[in-house]
């Protein structure tokens, strides 16, 4: 995996500057979508390296639930069918002191949409074995999965 250059992360940081700038904290919220073989939704985006859940920012006004479902829309072409499990909320220092991610859990949901890739924010995406991850996967969403599938300790920070 190779690191992104300053300027190559020029987005990410604009938006967490505005979103300090506009709420002081940042919340945002991650996806741990298992489909039917137990496998779990991947994405690496166009502008932080890694693989991740698919998520992101929860605008003002939305709840974190509601930021959930447009993001997995936005990312994975996913409906969530019924509520979400929520998983647990983290400290995520990485990007912030005052950044913050709901976690949640969803095995219950359809292909609303057929999503396309490489699109302007997703690089690729895929459902990939727990115990056959792509390289890269980032240590917090490997964490995090550690979590959900062994059911230990959850840690406080991303």
């Amino acid at each position: 995996m190779t690191a992104l250059s300053p300027l190559a992360r020029l987005p990410q940081r604009l938006v967490v500057a505005y979103a300090r700038i506009v709420n002081g904290t940042t919340l945002g919220v991650r996806g741990a979508v298992f489909d039917g073989d137990g496998r779990v939704l991947l994405v690496r985006h166009t502008y932080v390296p890694g693989w991740h859940f698919p998520g992101g920012g929860v605008a003002p006004g939305e709840t974190a639930e509601a930021a959930l479902a447009r993001e997995l829309m936005e990312e994975g072409g996913i409906a969530v069918d019924g509520r979400p499990e929520f998983f647990g909320l983290y400290l995520n220092r990485a990007v912030s002191r005052r950044d913050h991610v709901a976690l949640f859990v969803c095995r219950r949901w359809r292909q609303a949409r057929q999503a396309n890739y490489p699109s302007f924010e997703i690089a690729a995406a895929g459902f990939h074995a727990p115990d056959a991850l792509p390289d890269g996967v980032t240590p917090g969403t490997r964490r995090r999965l550690d979590e959900i599938l062994a059911g230990g300790e959850r840690a406080a920070e991303w």
